[in-house]
């Protein structure tokens, strides 16, 4: 049977909205209160069955219960006792909204279900969108006083994106991503237990420490079979995400902006709209949702998904902030001589940056190490053909800063409480709006001053002490923060239709589909060491492709981890995302040179494969990891294959290609060996990995027949 084509429709008869993708259903019912409920998510089901399911009775509908559908954003108010997504409170005291369904509109992929308080001047609308050759439902809430100047505020203690519900299932398992610094993306898989399960951030950043992703099933899914429900919720500050599974076995969650204990003020006229919260069913395992999701980010929300990102040298681990004019030429002209296409200088160019205690907000050349500016090592750059790119912290501030002396009121603070410092540094308040001017003004100066063709924009700390003295709503700082820095990346994108930027915040901690919408790609992590980044690399694929994902090569020993490792490991590793340099390529011998040249140049090869192709994860026998690059039309295949430790006794392990066609033969392009896809796909591969430890291996393959 044929996918079925995007389409959303409402049965005014019924009450009863339809949201249909590619390979999925979701369906919602007003109820008899007039709230919106949830009805179906998951496989094709025809018009004819939700009409039935539309007049059967819940098992769970009791007398405790006023209807046992779940709330597609559940208030607070009624008999509902889980989660509530919507948290309002009236100027008279009166908590909670009771609703009046107004009616519906639908144009173009985009359903909107219209609300209105019953004795509140308060008006809701849920919206819904689907796309084109996509199985991604995209959901997002907006809140509206529209009482008069005499009405009143209405206080916001919470207000989720979307609420979500899975059918009845045997079990539930519950996947998400946890780590800390240098440790991102650790995938944890578990069985969700009878309870509230809260997944979040309160640190006004996506955090190192947890992401607003999340995929459900039954327990028995793999990569390649089973049904998997997932979500991700387009954010990059502070977040909450609750999952609640009930003791007769109802599994919903409810997710959104901010987390517990924050709270915002609407005013007659004024509204409040979510992010994005995503949404995606498939049947066929953790393989495919990866995919699904992958090609939605590439497709729409990256803002130019078509463009290879660069193989890029950053100066920052050769050079830390020792930064001068002639030790970035040096290590400019070995990066070009390697094939590096981007050339980035990162920290302690600027102000009084000698260390981490000073300079930042001051963002002029430090004459010390750039007496002529940096305009000569930009010419240099661009005379060698590569762009040329700036590290930038512009959220950050120390207090011995120029900037810090001037406007010391910028910072984030509590008047009455100590300022915690991180990294020796302070955080300023985007969300004032001169401060946010200054930023852009700034930014843009470098760009026009100096031909950037690259940002590395790093965030370095969180938020403590959070305080915003003199503003009526001070706890809009932790969104209105966020937002002015999508606006200022967007302007600048907007300004300068060349420039890139990629995503920073020590590391890691600020990535998701927010503030992928507006840059080229994420810093995956300040760890570098290969073994650790294979599990690192895992964790971001669940959800981000590899083009996404930033993987850099650098020294012997690690500077995180200590660990040594052939070079021939660690390019391998870099080159399942997107490739860059980051050691002290003046320390390294003619050979090493040459070998990284090398291998820069094959990365090239594959790379329309790596940053544009379908992956599939693959783990073989004894250790062995691997992903498996496919082009769209299934014609040209790139494997790395990874073994960690080798283990005494155990013979040569072979790595099966579930992905490639059966009935297909297929060329190894460096070995010219003809391989059965009945056998690949079978038997696996003969993978040939080097004797011992950190083993590493590219096959690249074509189809034949």
């Amino acid at each position: 049977m044929p996918p079925t084509p995007s389409s959303v429709s409402f049965d005014a008869a019924h009450g009863l909205a339809v949201l249909r993708t590619r390979n999925s259903v979701y369906a919602v019912r007003i109820g008899a209160d007039g709230s919106p409920r949830h009805l179906h998510w998951g496989a094709e089901i025809d018009a004819g069955s939700l009409r039935e399911m539309l007049v059967a009775r819940s098992p769970a509908e009791s007398s405790f219960e006023s209807d046992a559908a779940p709330d597609e954003l559940a208030p607070q108010s009624g008999a509902r006792f889980g989660p509530a997504g919507l948290q309002v409170r009236f100027a008279d005291g009166t908590r909670g909204a009771q609703w009046t369904f107004t009616g519906h509109t639908v144009r173009e992929g985009e359903l909107r279900l219209h609300l209105a308080d019953r004795g509140y001047p308060l008006a809701a609308e849920l919206c819904y969108r689907v796309r084109p050759d996509s199985d991604i439902i995209e959901r997002w809430a907006e809140l509206t006083h529209t009482g008069g100047e005499d009405s009143g505020p209405i206080a916001v203690d919470r207000l989720d994106s979307a609420s979500w519900t899975l059918p009845a299932l045997p079990d539930y398992r519950l996947s998400h991503l946890v780590g800390g610094w240098n440790s991102e993306f650790q995938l944890n898989r578990d069985r969700l237990p009878v309870a509230e399960t809260v997944l979040t951030s309160r640190r006004g950043v996506t955090s190192h420490h947890a992401n607003p992703w999340l995929a459900l099933d039954d327990g028995t899914a793999d990569e390649e079979h089973g049904e998997v429900w997932s979500t991700a919720l387009a954010w990059s500050g502070s977040w909450r995400i609750t999952v609640h599974r009930d003791p007769v076995g109802r599994t919903t969650w409810t997710g959104g902006f901010g987390h517990e204990g924050l709270g915002w003020t609407l005013r007659p006229g004024q509204s409040l709209r979510t992010p994005v919260f995503a949404g995606l069913y498939v049947r066929d395992g953790f393989g495919a949702a990866s995919r699904a999701w992958h090609t939605h980010i590439r497709t729409t929300v990256l803002p130019e998904p078509g463009r290879d990102r660069p193989v890029v040298y950053n100066s920052w681990e050769a050079t830390g902030f020792d930064v001068g004019q002639p030790g970035q030429l040096r290590l400019a002209r070995l990066a070009a001589r390697l094939g590096a296409e981007l050339f980035v200088l990162d920290d302690g160019w600027f102000g009084g940056r000698t260390s981490d205690r000073a300079g930042l907000g001051d963002w002029t050349p430090r004459p010390e190490a750039f007496p002529d500016g940096l305009r000569p090592l930009a010419d240099e750059v661009h005379r060698l053909g590569m762009a040329f790119g700036l590290w930038v912290e512009p959220e950050m501030v120390n207090r011995d800063s120029e900037l810090y002396r001037a406007h010391p009121d910028w910072v984030v603070h509590a008047a009455t409480r100590q300022a915690t410092e991180q990294r020796n540094q302070l955080m300023l308040n985007f969300a004032r709006p001169e401060v946010e001017a200054w930023a852009h003004r700034t930014l843009d100066r470098l760009v026009r001053d100096h031909d950037v063709d690259w940002f590395k924009w790093d965030a370095n700390r969180v938020v403590t002490e959070a305080g915003w003295a003199g503003s009526p709503d001070p706890d809009r700082l932790w969104i209105d923060h966020t937002h002015a820095v999508y606006r200022i990346m967007d302007r600048l994108r907007a300004d300068h239709p060349g420039l890139r930027i990629e995503a920073c915040a020590g590391g890691g901690g600020r990535v998701d589909l927010g503030i992928l919408a507006r840059t080229d790609q994420a810093w995956t992590s300040d760890n570098t060491d290969p073994v650790d980044r294979i599990g690192i690399q895992h964790g971001f694929s669940q959800l981000f492709p590899a083009q996404a994902m930033a993987a850099w090569v650098t020294d012997n020993p690690n500077v995180a981890t200590g660990r040594t490792t052939p070079l021939r490991f660690r390019f391998h590793v870099a080159m399942a995302g997107a490739l860059g340099l980051g050691g002290n390529l003046a320390t390294w011998s003619e050979e090493e040179l040459d070998e990284a040249a090398g291998l820069v140049e094959i990365y090239k090869q594959i790379r329309p494969l790596v940053q544009h192709g379908r992956q599939h994860r693959l783990h073989g026998p004894d250790g062995v990891a691997a992903v498996h690059y496919a082009s769209q039309d299934g014609t040209e295949h790139a494997i790395l294959a990874w073994r960690p430790a080798t283990r005494f006794g155990h013979p040569a392990p072979r790595l099966a290609l579930p992905a490639l066609d059966r009935a297909a033969d297929y060329l190894d392009i460096d070995e010219d060996v003809v391989h059965s896809g009945a056998v690949l796909t079978g038997r696996g591969i003969d993978l040939r990995l080097p004797a011992g430890d950190y083993a590493s291996r590219l096959i690249r393959l074509r189809r034949t027949v």
